[in-house]
């Protein structure tokens, strides 16, 4: 059954998401995700420039959930599953380094 609050793409949509833990707990995120495949993220309530990275995957993997990747100019490479059902987000962020798991919530701003 088709989930009627699931976009059929990312493209052309803001999401803001927060994650309830990990290394970025109580901070929100905006992500604009472009028609040329790429995505410019910001820290919500800041005024200033967003950060914006030519390639960034969004795959469609079922009615309610996308999954989104990409690798951040700072070496950090950010995937989330977002699930349109209950607005819940998974995230796992890493570099040559660390390896990070988190979980919060999301809405569609746009």
């Amino acid at each position: 059954m088709t989930n009627p609050n699931s976009p059929e793409s990312l493209k052309g949509k803001t999401l803001r998401w927060s994650f309830a833990d990990g290394p970025t707990a109580g901070m929100t995120f905006e992500h604009s995700f472009k028609q040329d495949g790429s995505v410019a993220w910001r820290t919500a309530g800041k005024e200033g420039k967003s950060t914006r990275v030519d390639k960034c995957a969004t795959v469609r993997v079922d009615d309610s959930v996308f999954a989104v990747s990409y690798l951040g100019g700072s070496g950090y490479t950010l995937t989330v599953l977002l699930n349109f059902r209950n607005n819940e987000a998974i995230a796992f962020g890493s570099n040559d380094k660390e390896w990070s798991q988190q979980k919060g919530s999301f809405e569609v701003v746009d």
